[in-house]
């Protein structure tokens, strides 16, 4: 048997007004029922007008998949019955959505349609639910993959890369745990009854949904026991999938066209000025990384997954080739992943509010490649710009920071632990190599990190050899 997985992607449009309306698309609001108007809230006589940045933005997408942008597209009436829905019915695009076809990840993309967003339900106690309309009405991007998928993990990689490039064009920050972006999926044996998975807020959650709905599903036909097509949803608490419903069919929805908006030529949105205005696409970031800074697939794919790190690190190597012509891609790349992301995760800093910019974290790289600074001494002062802002080169001026050189004077501090630590140099010369390092990191500490560990280690040698 061969597991069959198809999905259905939502993701909210970052447009700045809702799709049919002038109120405010702001999934940040906090106060229910703020960002709301008559033609959102359903009243009747109320006209829709289609956000033509939400278009565009589909267009965009299905651009960058390499998805057909068919020359009508016409938006459809979904109707059913459910409190978060104001008007009974539900706007939508039915047979002439804005793209068909595509690929992405090797998954044929069966469409990419437009549709608006419904309310929130909040439920309390079980006597009463509350209804916060601010959401109903935000354009909403829905992509539909063939059942292409095999597994939890290509399922869980398609999903990853369709919110990189959701972020990379910039039409939605497609962040799971807000509710941005939503998966559901059809799971199967063999192109069966099929179940579809909703309400999955996390890419770990994906991938556990569909392992365990694949084992429950094999063991039941294994069983002899007949599956039924249904909704089933996640029990994160539990970890297995439960029924919820019946799974409705495209009639059970009655569609027709949507009287107040006639179909429409997509000619008008310039769908080729559009195409010729495409950024550099993760795909493409990746052979570029990869061939112009000599990185492997693991540091490529830590820049390429976050858009803010991949422009960060370009910058910097603009400015570190230009003055440090020789410096290398890798001491830059240790420097931004590891230790700045790391202070940044600590301090709660984002790349928006950092104070350290590109090109003073390049000097810094600079300054540890012509070894000007120890690498205790960089860790140290990127800590001091991380709260400053001031250039690397400033604060070396200014604290007198930079490395020892004086033989003479290093030699005198080494021959000085030497002298306090006759345990450590008795274990060095019985074989553990150990107690050197533990030596070295004495003489440091005592030269505040200002001298190189290759010299202090070369003396250290040199003097327990003859001591």
């Amino acid at each position: 048997m061969t597991p069959t997985i198809g999905l259905e992607i939502h993701a909210e449009l970052k447009t700045r007004t809702k799709m049919f309306c002038d109120s405010l698309n702001d999934p940040t609001e906090k106060h229910p029922n703020v960002n709301v108007c008559p033609v959102c809230l359903g009243h009747p006589g109320t006209l829709p007008v289609p956000n033509k940045t939400a278009i565009e933005d589909v267009i965009k997408v299905g651009l960058a998949i390499g998805g057909r942008v068919n020359e009508v597209a016409k938006f459809d009436r979904k109707n059913y019955f459910y409190p978060d829905l104001p008007k009974g019915y539900q706007i939508s695009q039915y047979d002439k959505p804005l793209i068909e076809g595509g690929t992405l990840n090797g998954v044929r993309v069966r469409r990419v349609h437009l549709e608006e967003d419904t309310a929130t339900l909040a439920h309390g106690d079980g006597s009463a639910s509350l209804v916060d309309y601010n959401r109903a009405g935000m354009p909403l991007m829905e992509l539909v993959t063939e059942p292409d998928l095999h597994g939890a993990e290509d399922t869980t990689a398609f999903a990853r890369e369709l919110q990189l490039i959701l972020r990379y064009l910039g039409v939605s920050d497609a962040d799971m745990e807000k509710g941005q972006m939503r998966i559901e999926a059809n799971v199967s044996w063999d192109m069966g009854t099929k179940v579809e998975l909703k309400n999955i807020n996390s890419f770990k959650a994906v991938h556990d949904a569909i392992e365990y709905e694949l084992k429950r599903q094999k063991a039941a036909l294994e069983s002899g026991e007949k599956l039924t097509q249904e909704t089933r949803g996640w029990d994160e608490v539990k970890q297995k999938t439960f029924s919820q419903r019946s799974k409705e069919e495209a009639h059970d929805y009655r569609y027709f066209p949507e009287p107040d908006i006639p179909p429409f030529e997509t000619a008008g949105f310039e769908p080729e000025r559009l195409h010729a205005a495409l950024p550099e696409l993760p795909a493409q970031k990746r052979v570029r990384f990869a061939r112009e800074y000599g990185l492997n697939e693991k540091q490529t794919e830590i820049l390429v997954s976050d858009l803010a790190t991949a422009n960060y690190f370009e910058a910097a190597m603009s400015e570190l080739k230009e003055d440090f012509p020789d410096a290398g891609a890798l001491l830059l790349y240790n420097y931004l992943t590891s230790d700045l992301r790391g202070l940044m995760n600590q301090e709660g800093v984002s790349f928006a509010d950092l104070k350290v910019t590109p090109e003073h974290l390049a000097h810094l790289a600079g300054l540890l490649e012509e070894k000007k600074l120890t690498t205790r001494q960089a860790k140290d002062m990127l800590v001091t710009m991380l709260a400053t802002g001031d250039d690397p080169e400033d604060i070396a001026t200014s604290g007198n920071i930079g490395v020892a050189s004086n033989e003479d004077e290093i030699g005198a501090v080494v021959l000085a632990i030497i002298a306090e630590n006759k345990a450590a140099v008795d274990d060095y010369k019985k074989g553990k190599m150990a107690s050197l390092q533990f030596l070295i990191g004495k003489a440091m500490a005592k030269l505040k990190g200002s001298a190189q560990p290759a010299m202090l280690k070369e003396l250290f040698e040199r003097h327990l050899r003859i001591s």
